[in-house]
């Protein structure tokens, strides 16, 4: 499961990627058509608006994987290692908890789109196709929350002991 889990992580970020190159495009081509045409891409801000929203929910479960979510410990920092592990499951469970209420309004959102007809204003794109694909990242990070919180791993990697990086400088010279 922790394979299959890491490979559907990568491989929804790679997603993640590949539309934002597209959104690099579109933009550049909206731009240089601009300047030497007087002509953007039609419906630019459109495409762009669509494609983020995919790409924001595409890259949601490598974070969750990777343990890659800000964490202020300022209360819990002084707490024991078997304390804050504890603790990384809670937020875990709560994770999976949250994103499996959101991918569920997404599929609920998906489908009122679908059932009205609504599309964008100046392309005509169906706004559900937006939906829908975003509900499978979301629900992939439902996924990864929930088994990090029943497992207690991850894919993150190992954390190197700390070093105190002045005391074993190589210019830092005993005398």
């Amino acid at each position: 499961m922790k394979k299959t889990l890491d490979r559907l992580a990568k491989l929804s970020a790679i997603v993640a990627g590949v539309v934002v190159i597209v959104i690099t495009l579109v933009t550049t081509g909206s731009i240089v058509g601009r300047w030497l045409f007087n002509s953007p891409l039609l419906g630019d801000t459109e495409m762009i608006e669509y494609a983020m929203a995919v790409v924001v929910a595409s890259c949601l479960p490598l974070a969750q994987w990777r343990s890659a979510n800000i964490i202020v410990d300022f209360f819990t920092s002084g707490a024991s290692a078997a304390t804050q592990r504890r603790l990384d499951r809670i937020g875990a469970l709560l994770v999976g908890a949250m994103m499996a209420l959101i991918t569920w309004r997404t599929v609920v959102g998906a489908i009122d789109q679908k059932s009205s007809g609504s599309v964008t204003m100046l392309l005509q794109w169906p706004e559900w196709i937006a939906y829908a694909i975003m509900c499978v990242p979301l629900a992939l990070t439902a996924v990864i929350g929930f088994y990090m919180a029943a497992t207690g791993e991850s894919g993150a990697a190992p954390v190197a002991p700390a070093r105190d990086s002045v005391l074993h400088s190589p210019l830092r010279q005993e005398p």
